[in-house]
C-alpha cells in the first residue's frame, strides 16, 4: 500500500520553516506563539472586543442544556429535497472579490442541483451566530424507506453492538459507507465550498461507472459552510469572535454544535477538513504527539494512506512552484518533527475519530488570499490563486470519495473495531515499529482506561458536565442506591460512566485528567492540557473496578434547582458556579435586594418568585440566611478590555460587558456608569492621552473596580499605580491545567485545578495585597510547560508563588490573574471566581 518512505521527519520542522521564511506561511505556532501576539488560538492575533462587538450569546452556561442541533434523520430515505430558503444578496460579501461564490448564492446552486437530480439532497441542520443556514448536502443514490431503515439499523448496530456487527459477514456489503467533507470553518479559507460545490455536481450528473458504484456503497456528506458569518465577513472567527477549529472540546458555538451533531448521526469513516493556506499542500496525519485515547493502530494507517491518495491528486494536477507558486505537498508525520501534533481534540479532524472516523485529516490549500493579501494583492491574482486552491482542494476531496470506494470494506471492519475495542474493555493495540513508512516509539501514545467515572455531584457543575457528556454520545448511568467502590462510599442518585462502552474515547478524553508532555516533544501547534473534570467544577473520580450497584441510563441531568425555608435574613446563594451568578445577575436585574456577604456568598432578603425563578432556570441552590451581607449590590456593568472569548463568557453569566480599548477611551468615554474595569487585551495606559488618562485614573479613585488578566491586566495596574505587585511570567508557549492552592484573600472556592496559557505569577506583594490563589509545588497536571534556556520561567519557578491576588489602593479594589479562568469558554469550573472578583470589586465588601 505503501511507496518506500522519503527522509523521515526532517530536522525542526524544515519545510515549514522554509515556507515561513519564504512569507507564505504563518507559523504554525511551534512554541505557541507570543499570546500578545496571537489570538487564542492559531492565528496572527488575538480577537479583540474592539475588533468583535458583544453578541448575546443564544446560550447561557447556567441555562438547561441546548436542544440537540438538528441533524440528520436517519430513518428517512434520500433523496430529500425541500427547496431551500434563499438569502438576500450581499454585495460585501467577500467571497465575490475572489471569484468564490458568495453566501447568497449557495442556497440557489443546491436547490438547482436538487431539482436535476435525484443523487443530491440538501437540508438545513442549523443556523449561525447571525442566523444564517448551515447546510449539509448528502448525495447518494436513491432509497427507498426499506433500505434507509436497514442502513439506520446498521449504524445503530456498529455504535451499539460493535461484536454483533463484526460477526455479520454480509455488513460490509449492504452498509453504505459514511463520508464527510467539512468545509470553511474557518470563513477567510474560502475555497472549500467551491470545491464541494463542484465535486457535489460532478456527482449529481456523472454516468461513470465508479462513481455509479461510490454513490450505491456510500453516502456522501458535505457540510458546505461551517463558518456562513466569517465567510461573508472575510473573517477567521465567526461573529462572536470564535475560531470554530478550536472549540469542539468545549462546543460554545452553535456552528460547532451543528457540525458535531452532523458527526455523531452519520458516524463517519472517513473525514476530511478543508483549510488554507500552507505551501506546499498540507495534508494530515501529524506528528506527535498523538492523542492518547485514539486507536492510533487503526487511524494512522487509513489516514496515511488516504494521505497519499491526496498528495498524488494534486501532483497530478501539474502545478509548478516556478509556473504557479505552488509547492509539493507536505505530509507532517512523514516530513515534520513536531508542530504539527494531533494531541488535543479541538479540532474538527482530532474530534472525528471519536465519533467513529477511521481516517480523519486536515487539508491546507497553498495559495494565500486572505489577511493582508486580500486587501493588497490585485483582484486578478487573487483569483487566480482562489482557482488553484479550489482546483487542489477538490482534488483531495475526489481522492478521498475513491479511497473510501477502494477500501469501503476494510474501513468499515476498522470502525467496528474501534468500537468493539472500547464495549470490550481492551488495550490499546500498540502496532510494530514500520506498522506505517516512519512509524516509530515516538509516535506511541497509549492510555490506561479506569473501569468506570463516578460522577457523585447533585449541583450544576455535575449536571452541566453529563448533560455535555450525553450531548458527545456518551452513555450515562444513575445509581439508584448508594454504593462503595475502591473503598469510597457514593450517595444514592451519582451517575456513572462505565468505560466498557464503544465510545470510551469520547468518554476519556472529556473525562480525564490529562498528560505532562512536556518532555516528549519541543513544540505544539496549540493547546495541550484541557479536562472537563478537573476545569468544569464537577468531580469525576476514576475507579479500577466495576461499579457494583445497579443502574439506570440517563438522557439527561436531574434538575438540581432547590429553594430551602428562608432565614431570619431572607435566603442565602453561594456564588461557587458560573450558573449561580447567572442566577444572581437575574435577581439583579429583576430589582432584587441583594448583600454580598462574607465566603463568596449574597443574601436577598426579599423577592420570593424572582429566588424561585432563578433557582428554577440556573439550577441554583438557595438556603437560609440567618445574617444580612455587609454591602449592597446593584446591576453590575463591567468595561471590557479583552478576548472575544473574554466578552463571551461575561455575557453569558448576565453581566453587561461594555467593550473598551486605547483607542476607544482616547476618543473619549464616560465612566460615570461603569462599576468595573475588566482588562485582558487591548489596552495600554502608556498609550492613552493625557484626557483618557486622567478619566481612567478618576474612575478608579473614585472606587471603580480592576479585574485584571495576564500582562495586560498587569501591566495595567502597574502604570496606574494600583496594588503592589510584579507580575513575573512564566514561558510565553506554555500553557496546560495546574493544581492550585486557596490563599487567605477575599474570594472563596480558588483551590483545586486552574488553566494556564502563558502563565505569571505574583511576587513582591506589598502590605495588604492578599494571595487569592497559588500555585501548587509540583504546579503542572497536564500539558506543556518547560523552562527557559537558564532554567527560569518554567512550573518549577512558578511552584508555590501566587496565581491570583487582590487589594485596595486608592479607593480601587483590584484583583490580578496570572491564570487563564474564561480560556475559550472552556474553563467553566473557574467563572464563578471571575465573578466573585467582579462582584468583590464593585461592593468593596469587607475582606474576610
Amino acid at each position: 500500500m505503501y511507496p518506500p518512505p522519503p527522509v523521515r521527519r526532517r530536522a525542526a520542522l524544515t519545510a515549514v520553516a522554509a515556507a515561513v521564511a519564504a512569507g507564505v506561511l504563518t507559523a504554525p505556532a511551534p512554541a505557541l506563539a507570543d499570546p500578545a501576539q496571537r489570538e487564542h488560538g492559531n492565528g496572527p492575533e488575538r480577537n479583540d472586543v474592539a475588533a468583535v462587538p458583544f453578541q448575546d450569546p443564544a446560550r447561557t452556561l447556567a441555562a438547561p442544556a441546548p436542544p440537540r442541533a438538528p441533524g440528520v434523520d436517519a430513518d428517512d430515505p434520500y433523496p430529500r429535497q425541500s427547496e431551500l430558503p434563499v438569502h438576500p444578496e450581499d454585495p460585501g460579501d467577500h467571497s465575490v472579490r475572489l471569484g468564490l461564490t458568495p453566501y447568497h448564492d449557495i442556497a440557489p446552486a443546491l436547490n438547482e442541483l436538487m431539482d436535476e437530480s435525484d443523487r443530491v439532497s440538501a437540508e438545513v441542520i442549523g443556523t449561525s451566530t447571525r442566523g444564517r443556514d448551515l447546510y449539509l448536502v448528502t448525495v447518494t443514490e436513491p432509497e427507498n424507506r426499506g433500505r434507509a431503515d436497514q442502513q439506520r439499523r446498521m449504524r445503530e448496530l456498529i455504535s451499539t453492538d460493535p461484536a454483533r456487527a463484526a460477526r455479520d459477514r454480509t455488513l460490509p456489503d449492504r452498509y453504505k459507507a459514511p463520508v464527510l467533507v467539512n468545509a470553511n470553518i474557518h470563513g477567510n479559507e474560502w475555497e472549500g465550498t467551491d470545491a464541494s460545490l463542484r465535486v457535489i455536481e460532478e456527482l449529481a450528473h456523472s454516468d461513470e461507472p465508479a462513481t455509479g458504484e461510490l454513490l450505491e456503497g456510500a453516502r456522501l456528506y458535505f457540510v458546505i459552510t461551517a463558518n456562513p458569518d466569517g465567510r461573508v465577513a472575510g473573517t477567521r472567527a465567526n461573529a462572536a469572535g470564535f475560531d470554530l477549529n478550536r472549540d469542539f472540546v468545549t462546543v460554545s458555538q452553535p456552528e460547532t454544535a451543528a457540525v458535531r451533531q452532523v458527526m455523531i448521526d452519520t458516524q463517519p469513516l472517513v473525514m476530511v477538513d478543508q483549510h488554507g493556506y500552507v505551501n506546499g499542500t498540507l495534508i494530515e496525519p501529524c506528528t506527535p504527539p498523538h492523542g492518547q485515547n485514539y486507536e492510533y493502530d487503526l487511524f494512522v494507517e487509513n489516514t496515511y494512506a488516504n494521505a497519499l491518495a491526496m498528495e498524488e491528486a494534486v501532483l497530478d494536477l501539474g502545478y509548478t512552484p516556478e509556473g504557479d507558486g505552488v509547492r509539493p505537498p507536505q505530509i507532517p508525520f512523514r516530513d515534520s518533527e513536531d508542530g504539527w501534533d494531533d494531541w488535543p481534540p479541538i479540532f474538527t479532524p482530532m474530534y472525528a475519530p471519536y465519533q467513529g472516523a477511521v481516517a480523519s485529516a486536515t487539508v491546507e490549500f497553498p495559495l494565500r488570499v486572505n489577511n493582508a493579501d486580500y486587501t493588497n494583492l490585485p483582484e486578478e491574482e487573487l483569483r487566480r490563486r482562489s482557482a488553484v486552491n479550489t482546483d487542489i482542494s477538490a482534488a483531495t476531496i475526489e481522492a478521498t470519495l475513491e479511497f473510501a470506494r477502494e477500501n469501503r470494506g476494510e474501513l468499515i471492519a476498522d470502525q467496528i473495531e474501534v468500537f468493539r475495542r472500547g464495549a470490550a474493555g481492551e488495550e490499546q493495540v500498540v502496532p510494530p515499529e514500520g506498522w506505517v513508512p516512519g512509524f516509530g516509539p515516538e509516535d506511541v501514545y497509549t492510555t490506561e482506561f479506569p473501569r468506570a467515572y463516578v460522577l457523585p455531584g447533585r449541583n450544576r457543575a455535575t449536571a452541566r458536565l453529563v448533560d455535555f457528556l450525553i450531548a458527545n454520545d456518551v452513555r450515562v448511568d444513575r445509581a439508584g442506591e448508594a454504593f462503595t467502590v475502591g473503598g469510597e462510599a457514593y450517595p444514592a442518585g451519582s451517575y456513572v460512566v462505565d468505560m466498557h462502552q464503544p465510545k470510551r474515547g469520547m468518554a476519556n478524553v472529556l473525562l480525564e485528567a490529562g498528560r505532562d508532555i512536556s518532555a516528549d516533544v519541543e513544540a505544539m501547534y496549540d493547546i495541550s492540557g484541557w479536562s472537563h473534570g478537573l476545569l468544569w467544577g464537577a468531580e469525576a473520580a476514576p475507579v479500577q473496578e466495576a461499579v457494583p450497584v445497579r443502574t439506570a441510563p440517563v438522557a439527561a441531568a436531574a434538575p438540581t434547582g432547590r429553594v430551602e425555608e428562608p432565614g431570619a435574613a431572607g435566603w442565602r446563594l453561594g456564588v461557587a458556579d458560573g450558573s449561580d451568578a447567572a442566577a444572581l445577575n437575574e435577581l439583579l436585574a429583576s430589582g432584587a435586594e441583594v448583600t454580598w456577604t462574607r465566603g463568596g456568598a449574597v443574601v436577598a432578603p426579599g423577592a420570593a418568585e424572582a429566588v424561585a425563578g432563578a433557582a428554577e432556570r440556573h439550577g441554583a441552590v438557595f438556603t437560609a440566611a440567618d445574617e444580612p451581607g455587609e454591602a449592597v449590590l446593584e446591576p453590575l456593568t463591567v468595561a471590557v478590555a479583552g478576548a472575544a472569548d473574554e466578552v463571551f463568557t461575561l455575557g453569558s453569566l448576565g453581566f453587561e460587558p461594555v467593550p473598551v480599548s486605547t483607542a476607544v477611551l482616547n476618543d473619549g468615554f464616560d465612566w460615570s456608569g461603569v462599576d468595573v474595569l475588566y482588562a485582558g487585551s487591548g489596552l495600554v495606559y502608556g498609550d492613552l492621552n493625557a484626557g483618557a488618562r486622567a478619566a481612567l485614573d478618576g474612575f478608579f479613585a473614585g472606587g471603580g473596580g480592576l479585574v485584571g488578566r495576564g500582562a495586560t491586566g498587569a501591566r495595567l495596574n502597574d502604570q496606574a499605580g494600583l496594588l503592589e505587585a510584579t507580575r513575573v511570567a512564566g514561558r510565553s508557549d506554555a500553557n496546560g491545567v495546574v493544581a492550585v492552592t486557596a490563599g487567605g484573600g477575599a474570594l472563596t472556592g480558588t483551590g483545586g485545578h486552574a488553566f494556564v496559557y502563558s502563565p505569571g505569577w505574583f511576587a513582591d506583594l506589598g502590605e495588604g495585597v492578599a494571595v487569592e490563589q497559588a500555585y501548587a509545588g509540583d504546579p503542572l497536571v497536564a500539558g506543556h510547560w518547560r523552562a527557559a534556556a537558564d532554567g527560569s520561567a518554567g512550573p518549577d519557578a512558578a511552584a508555590g508563588q501566587a496565581a491570583v491576588v487582590s487589594g485596595t489602593a486608592d479607593g480601587a479594589s483590584v484583583v490580578l490573574f496570572g491564570t487563564e479562568p474564561m480560556f475559550r469558554h472552556h474553563p467553566k469550573g473557574l467563572f464563578a471566581q471571575v465573578a466573585q472578583a467582579l462582584y468583590w470589586t464593585a461592593a468593596a465588601p469587607p475582606q474576610a
